[in-house]
């Protein structure tokens, strides 16, 4: 069951993604605009998981330009770093945002602007399209600045968020770099 999970979890996504955009207005009702925001979060992110995953898209490009055709990142990696490292991740900064300080709603602003970056730089280097690159532009930059504008942050809160954000791409390219070939 889990295999059929890591090759369709974006569809399901997606439509979670859609499903929660309509609700929001129910579910959001009298919260302040940074939390709403960090709320929308999760669905947009979502509407880009499917255009970054569909058909694996985003794990072959990874594999074939970067990885020169070796398989950098499995599809349970992408499954994991998605469910964990946006959909937990996003919970998390909901509730803490939610029940400790809406300051917390800059760890939705970064993992969108980051991401956005991450997205962006390589489409610039090497001047063609990436998967997610589409709404990543669209969605992740000005939802990202209004996220980041409108969230009170300290700036501890700020700092710990970036480098929360900084280092799962870190990781990312961690997980991605321990599975080059090289010399044994």
């Amino acid at each position: 069951m889990l295999a059929r999970l890591e090759e369709g979890w974006v569809y399901g996504g997606m439509l979670a993604g859609l499903l929660l955009l309509l609700l929001s207005p129910l579910l959001t009702a009298g919260w302040d605009s940074a939390s709403v925001m960090l709320f929308l979060t999760l669905p947009i992110y979502m509407l880009h998981q499917y255009e970054e995953h569909d058909a694996d898209r985003f794990r072959q490009f990874v594999n074939n330009e970067l990885g020169g055709g070796h398989e950098l990142l499995s599809r349970r990696a992408v499954f994991w770093i998605n469910i964990l490292g946006v959909w937990v991740l996003l919970a998390a900064a909901l509730w803490l945002a939610r029940e400790v300080s809406s300051g917390w709603a800059a760890i939705g602003a970064w993992l969108l602007l980051i991401n956005a970056l991450v997205h962006v730089l390589p489409g610039i280097a090497l001047r063609r399209y990436n998967p997610g690159l589409a709404t990543a532009i669209v969605l992740f930059v000005p939802l990202g600045i209004a996220l980041l504008a409108a969230t009170p942050a300290t700036w501890g809160e700020q700092l710990i968020s970036l480098v929360l954000i900084i280092g799962l791409h870190t990781g990312i390219v961690a997980i991605a770099r321990r599975n080059l070939p090289g010399p044994v």
